[in-house]
């Protein structure tokens, strides 16, 4: 079940914020758990299971961490909850990609194989894997506790509003929530509000330009010229920062409106003036997992300058690799991996000093080069897209195709896309808000009108949405790789 369909928005959530509101105090956990467990089941029963035995494991390894925590035994449950964890995502997750790069081995000393198996990416592993981690650390490091309740326990891992998509919530940043959070008028609102605008950002922006990069990746990639690579390229950058961005919208609105407060997830990454900046303001929840559980502990930035440069790398390396079961995703992290060890041996201050929209500018073509790697399904595609975005040699036909393209509708799209990664439309609204709250003479009236037209905006995005959606349009899920 996703997010942007027509049984989520009509069907599962009205039933599911009905019944929790209805729940007595003590049971809206158990409830919100049932209605988790039932949006995790609708991809499939076998998944749950594998999810539920995740959970039951988890759970005994975070009560045996919490009892020996004073002794030596805890490195060694907790090393053990970490391995299980990982061995779980690996079985899942890579057993297939491993089996096809031995066989290409074998192949080359022309010895046979082996079979490729049948097992399935259960949706959403990379996620409450992550989770499951950030627990078992978490108590290991005393940041919090031990859960008693496997079932609070459960609904952390399982909270349907980030189970398949993020972001990366920590256990440390929510157990209180679990057991005591407030209910508000204004934190429900506010939360329709995230989600609404969440919706709108992946269905009428996102799915747009999905369409046009997916046809030009899939069906140009091998006769691209210059504008049709660029305009590609274009959309797809667009793309995925608005399909993860708009999901991560969607988490937050649905997390409040059951109560929760999560961290923010995207700080508008393409303003930024470096790779490095970049990657403070993309995915943060994921980024900064990374960087406390895993280049921390090798040391960080703490040792010696070759080992920093080893340890940036590796996180590259392991980041890249989590994102799917490809050598693409491999070398895209260690592409940007590349670029931040440039800028730590100097280059940054050179950023520094130069102006501003050319450092950005910068930024924006390691990425969006960088993005072409990611897209594309196979390394040599990747680099034929490459070479096709310096073909500027072009005929009749691909001059056809581009223009095709260039409707009113994306091209309104891309304006639009523009000014929100930009933080254009968030400073309006901060600015309208802080006149509203100023108590300046008419701020009243201008508070009950700001309200008013508020309603009307997300209303009208909540009904192109459903057009959209009830049409049929192109909707993809991109996270079924992760």
């Amino acid at each position: 079940m996703l997010f942007s369909s027509l049984i989520f928005l009509y069907l599962f959530l009205p039933i599911t914020l009905l019944g929790y509101y209805l729940s007595p105090h003590k049971l809206k956990n158990y409830w919100l758990l049932l209605t988790s467990l039932v949006f995790f089941a609708w991809g499939g029963v076998g998944f749950t299971l594998i999810l539920i035995c995740s959970i039951g494991l988890n759970y005994i390894f975070g009560i045996l961490i919490q009892k020996t925590i004073q002794t030596s035994a805890a490195y060694w449950w907790a090393f053990a909850g970490v391995a299980v964890n990982i061995l779980l995502l690996g079985v899942f997750k890579y057993t297939n990609f491993i089996i096809t790069n031995i066989n290409e081995f074998l192949g080359i000393i022309q010895v046979s194989g082996f079979h490729q198996t049948n097992i399935a990416l259960p949706i959403g592993i990379s996620f409450y894997t992550f989770h499951s981690l950030s627990y078992l650390v978490d108590i290991y490091k005393r940041k919090t506790t031990a859960q008693k309740n496997i079932f609070d326990l459960a609904l952390y891992i399982t909270m349907f509003s980030q189970l398949i998509a993020g972001p990366i919530i920590r256990y440390s940043d929510v157990w209180q929530q679990l057991s005591l959070r407030t209910h508000t008028l204004d934190k429900f609102s506010s939360g329709i509000e995230r989600f609404i605008i969440g919706l709108a950002r992946k269905v009428l922006l996102a799915n747009t330009f999905a369409k046009v990069a997916d046809e030009i990746f899939d069906y140009y990639g091998h006769c691209l010229n210059a504008p049709l690579a660029w305009l590609g390229i274009i959309c797809y950058t667009l793309q995925i920062y608005f399909d993860f961005a708009g999901y991560s919208d969607m988490a937050i609105g649905l997390g409040r409106m059951f109560g929760f407060e999560f961290k923010e997830n995207f700080n508008f990454p393409y303003t930024a003036q470096t790779v490095k900046d970049f990657w403070r303001r993309w995915h943060i929840s994921l980024s900064t997992f990374f960087r406390d559980y895993v280049y921390i502990p090798l040391g960080g930035s703490k040792v010696k300058p070759y080992k920093v440069y080893m340890n940036l790398l590796f996180v590259f390396f392991v980041t890249g690799f989590w994102h799917g079961a490809k050598w693409n995703f491999i070398v895209w992290g260690m592409f940007h991996g590349f670029f931040m060890l440039v800028e730590r041996l100097g280059f940054e201050k050179i950023l520094e000093k130069v102006w501003k929209p050319i450092s950005n500018l910068y930024t924006i073509l390691v990425v969006m080069f960088a993005w072409v790697l990611f897209r594309a399904n196979t390394l040599g595609q990747a680099f034929m897209y490459w070479k096709g975005m310096f073909q500027f040699n072009s005929n009749s036909q691909q001059t056809g195709i581009f223009l095709s393209y260039l409707n009113p509708e994306l091209i309104t799209c891309i304006i639009i896309a523009v000014l929100g990664s930009i933080g254009t439309f968030k400073t309006i609204q901060t600015s309208l808000r802080t006149f509203q709250n100023s108590g300046k003479s008419g701020s009243t009236l201008f508070s009950y009108t700001y309200q008013i037209f508020t309603a009307i905006i997300l209303t009208a995005l909540l009904y192109l949405c459903t057009l959209y959606l009830n049409a049929g349009t192109y909707n993809p899920f991109i996270y079924y790789r992760f």
